[in-house]
């Protein structure tokens, strides 16, 4: 058996690579990892998470097709909506979701994907 540790890196397509860099940048504080030019790609993150942005100018709002959205554990989550508002970030379903043992909050990236931020890692399952 494989022992995973929790979730490496997501590779994604992204409509304007800039704008997307400076969406998770300016939210989440990402850095950039990596310029790949000749991808016209960039790996963005910090030293838990990585995402790898891939520039397709043709890509269409992300429909889900068996994939709905990714979740970040967010550890300062009582920070969320302010920052937010103050980028102009649209938050979903009403505002936070209760879980059993978690609240969570939805938005979508100027690509459309939807990320849930997480009060508590993995739910608190």
């Amino acid at each position: 058996m494989l022992k995973v540790t929790g979730i490496d890196h997501i590779n994604m397509d992204v409509r304007n690579l800039d704008e997307s860099v400076k969406f998770y940048k300016e939210l989440f504080g990402f850095e950039i990892i990596k310029v790949q030019p000749e991808q016209e790609s960039k790996i963005i993150g910090n030293e838990k998470l990585k995402l790898c942005l891939y520039e397709d100018p043709d890509l269409q709002d992300f429909e889900p097709n068996g994939f709905n959205h990714f979740g970040f554990h967010i550890e300062n989550f009582d920070e969320i909506i302010e920052k937010c508002t103050e980028l102009g970030v649209e938050i979903f379903y009403g505002g936070p979701v209760r879980w059993e043992k978690s609240s969570s909050i939805y938005i979508k990236d100027p690509n459309g994907y939807e990320i849930e931020l997480a009060e508590v890692f993995g739910g608190g399952l």
